[in-house]
C-alpha cells in the first residue's frame, strides 16, 4: 500500500510508525493531535506550508524502507508552522 495525498495522517503514523520521525523532521506536530484523525497528508501540508511532493516522497521512502529514517535531514523542507 502506498501513502497518498488523501491518506489520513493518523492512519499513516499508525500503519508506518517510522513515518512519525518524518512528520517531526518537517516540523509537523501531528503526533497526538486530535485533528490527525481527520486531516489528510494534503491538508497538513497546506495548513503548515509544507511542499507536498517532497513530504510525500519522504514519507514513502521511510514507509517503504528505502531510506533509514536517521538519514533524512532535519527540516527536510522549508516548513513554517502557522497558528
Amino acid at each position: 500500500m502506498l501513502i497518498h495525498r488523501t491518506s489520513v495522517v493518523e492512519d499513516v503514523m499508525r500503519d508506518w510508525p517510522a513515518t512519525i520521525r518524518t512528520f517531526l523532521d518537517f516540523k509537523l506536530a501531528c503526533v497526538g493531535c486530535p485533528i490527525a484523525t481527520f486531516h489528510t497528508v494534503a491538508d497538513s501540508c497546506q495548513e503548515h506550508g509544507i511542499e507536498e511532493a517532497a513530504f510525500l516522497m519522504a514519507l514513502r521512502a521511510v514507509a517503504g524502507g528505502a531510506v533509514d529514517q536517521g538519514s533524512l535531514p532535519s527540516g527536510a523542507c522549508s516548513a513554517s508552522i502557522t497558528s
